[in-house]
């Protein structure tokens, strides 16, 4: 950005400048954060009013704020000191809206001091929101900055899971088997799903231990069908059962191990094998990314072959076009070419031409990426990679489980995502959360479960 401001001398009476803004949800978290105005009435989501609709309304003072930007950037811009502002408050703007403050020069005194007309309009219909008059002191000195650069701000806030929980609480309820929720974390994370009626929870597992974890965080189990089995494996058998008799349309893990439930699932006779690979997808809500990022097989895969990969891809894309998304699969290496001695890059290779020939089918597919190239399009374009997935990758499918289990990690504790986690492949989708995962996870695992579900019983 570059800055030129108008000195004393050179502004003269009708000068003008404006500056246009369209204010976002973040702006209105932003001005919240730094101002310590905590009105719900200017916070998304919020229905302050009852009328049944947030009304997501600007502060005055942020609008206001606006002026004091065209004073400071443009006219007179750097160096321009407030000595006073005056201000009504006409009408109110909201989040979406786009908005233009404009000050005009009215009068210009030997003291350096500078009045104008400040108002703040409405695009859309030209509505005057606020105005008023100011006086500064004009800068004296004339001051040219090239290349302006401030800190972006990125605002952690998780608006993709909230818009999949959106999208799952007018489905039927899911009939969840939640296998073992005999700790604090895990029976909440069941219970927070049905506050929301995404699920239908039948608890299985030590039956005392679940209601003495109810009674640590405060809830009350009436209504809820427990099923009472001591050990592990045998609520991950019972989780199975219910699951192909049709009792239950989709598990959720508790406090076990993983490879406890895996087992189970697994069984030739009694599992829930579906002719597929079971493969693990994570759903990331990544702060600052215009979609979630899906991230497979960070979890149940080791090392999978060509055959495994293919799995992987085809089940990652079914769920990404379940949630609404255009899947764009990038099948990452540690580079961009093929090099016969990195077999990802092989099998990347393979991947792709198996899509194009349709035996991978349902999104893009494209690789071998590196992960520089896979999500950041001025990367893909340097290096020369055409198509729909290079720069604009949103499932990332990785060598292998370190890989994976790295990358996912990484965007939860450095990009401070929150991770969705899901088993696909199997008869039923598995909820599978991490002991570390928050309330947030665990609600949107449950919804993003509800969704695949009830999309691919819709597409079948």
């Amino acid at each position: 950005m570059r800055l030129e401001n108008r000195t004393f001398d050179e502004l003269q009476v009708g000068d003008t400048a404006e500056l246009r803004r369209l204010i976002t949800q973040d702006d209105l978290i932003v001005f919240a954060a730094a101002s310590g105005n905590y009105n719900t009435l200017h916070l998304p989501g919020f229905d302050t009013d009852g009328d049944g609709t947030p009304e997501e309304m600007a502060p005055g003072m942020f609008t206001a704020s606006l002026i004091a930007g065209v004073l400071g950037s443009i006219l007179p811009g750097p160096g321009t000191l407030y000595r006073n502002q005056t201000l009504s408050f006409l009408e109110r703007a909201h989040a979406g809206e786009e908005l233009l403050a404009r000050v005009t020069v009215v009068d210009k005194e030997t003291n350096g001091l500078i009045t104008l007309r400040t108002e703040v309009i409405r695009c859309n219909d030209d509505a005057m929101i606020v105005n008023g008059e100011a006086q500064v002191m004009a800068p004296m000195r004339k001051y040219t900055a090239e290349d302006v650069h401030i800190p972006g701000l990125l605002v952690q806030r998780h608006r993709h899971f909230e818009a999949l929980i959106a999208q799952a609480t007018p489905l039927p309820a899911l009939i969840t088997a939640v296998v073992c929720p005999v700790t604090a974390e895990t029976l909440n994370g069941a219970l927070l799903a049905a506050d929301d009626s995404i699920i239908t929870p039948i608890l299985i597992g030590d039956a005392a231990r679940i209601r003495a974890a109810a009674e640590t965080i405060g809830r009350d189990l009436t209504g809820i069908e427990i099923i009472d089995e001591p050990t592990d494996t045998g609520a991950a058998r019972i989780a199975c059962q219910l699951a192909r008799e049709g009792r239950a349309n989709a598990v959720m893990k508790g406090h076990l191990h993983t490879d406890d439930l895996l087992r189970a699932m697994v069984d030739r006779d009694t599992g829930l094998r579906s002719g597929r690979r079971f493969t693990h997808v994570f759903v990331m809500d990544v702060p600052g990314e215009p979609e979630p990022l899906l991230v497979t097989d960070a979890a149940i895969n080791i090392a999978p072959d060509l055959k495994t990969k293919m799995d992987i891809t085809q089940n990652a894309i079914e769920l990404a076009a379940s949630l609404g998304l255009e899947p764009r699969a990038g099948i990452l290496s540690a580079v961009e070419t093929v090099n016969p001695d990195i077999q990802s890059s092989v099998d990347a290779a393979l991947l792709s031409k198996m899509a194009e020939r349709g035996q991978i089918k349902g999104g893009a597919v494209d690789g071998p990426l590196a992960m520089d190239n896979a999500v950041d399009m001025g990367a893909a374009r340097t290096k020369g990679l055409k198509g729909d997935v290079a720069g604009r990758a949103n499932i990332l499918v990785v060598p292998g489980i370190d890989a994976g289990n790295m990358l996912a990690k990484q965007l939860s504790y450095i990009s401070h995502a929150e991770a969705a986690g899901l088993v696909v492949g199997a008869q039923v989708p598995v909820i599978l959360n991490s002991r570390s995962d928050g309330a947030m996870s665990r609600l949107a695992s449950a919804a993003v479960a509800a969704i695949h579900h009830f999309r691919q019983q819709k597409k079948g």
